[in-house]
């Protein structure tokens, strides 16, 4: 995993983690171009937005954020975990920003419910939270987690976890990177053998997708590489998820690298 520093502003702050073999900067205008042009350069569509939290003063907050943000649409706001998968299975947001805790239930378990449920299309996750303690953490990541944001964060940090997190991409507080990226050094680099033989179940093509994708490819550059449709991509995908039981992207390149994949 690399640490792509996007401006000078993340550079004193956020982190966005992709799967790429390179650190770089990006030009300080980066995060500033309007996000119609840099949904239109990923061909993601502008992100509708779920946002849920027992607070009102916190759902209040974050819609207010958002508004600020061009092309985010602010669906509706709960905060009941029940109202929330309601919601989630009559709008189909792209991305749902919820707190770890709701009215009835938590938002991990928000998260596992709509999971379960294989909504398409798949909703990324953001989690706003005030706890950075290594076990929430290892939590929230280990749920599938897409960005994280906490009090800290400003309508720029918000709006830019929204639009990584509907990209498929990863946004982390820097002092939580930091910690990743201490235990990432620290931690044995040997494949996980017992992931072996689940990987062996993957045909040749789709083995070569996988490793494509976490090298951070997107699906059109994949498809290029391997000289396939865009659709054929999408489906090789799709049953890798379903051989693997894995729910997303992430989930893929996490595996891949678990498995030796990335060694080979």
């Amino acid at each position: 995993m690399t640490l792509v520093i996007t401006n000078s502003r993340w550079m004193a702050g956020w982190v966005k983690i992709t799967t790429s073999a390179t650190v770089s900067a990006a030009p300080p205008g980066d995060v500033q171009r309007s996000s119609a042009a840099q949904m239109a350069a990923t061909g993601v569509q502008m992100p509708r937005v779920l946002i849920c939290d027992e607070l009102p003063v916190v759902r209040n907050g974050l819609r207010m954020m958002l508004s600020a943000g061009d092309g985010i649409t602010v669906i509706d706001s709960t905060d009941s975990g029940a109202h929330a998968v309601m919601l989630a299975r009559s709008h189909r947001p792209d991305v749902i920003i919820t707190g770890l805790s709701l009215r009835g239930t938590s938002g991990l378990e928000l998260m596992s419910r709509l999971r379960r449920d294989n909504l398409q299309p798949t909703a990324q996750f953001v989690v706003y939270t005030m706890n950075y303690a290594d076990e929430i953490i290892s939590e929230i990541l280990h749920a599938g987690v897409s960005c994280v944001v906490g009090p800290e964060s400003d309508a720029e940090d918000l709006t830019s976890a929204v639009r990584i997190a509907a990209r498929g991409e990863v946004m982390l507080p820097p002092r939580v990177a930091r910690r990743l990226v201490d235990w990432f050094r620290r931690r044995n680099t040997q494949p996980e053998e017992t992931l072996r033989p689940i990987a062996a179940a993957l045909t040749t093509r789709e083995r070569q997708v996988l490793v494509l994708i976490a090298t951070g490819l997107s699906t059109e550059q994949v498809a290029d590489r391997l000289a396939i449709g865009i659709a054929t991509v999408r489906t090789h995908v799709y049953r890798m998820r379903s051989k693997l039981q894995l729910t997303d992207r992430a989930q893929l390149v996490s595996f891949a690298y678990r498995a030796g994949l990335m060694q080979t």
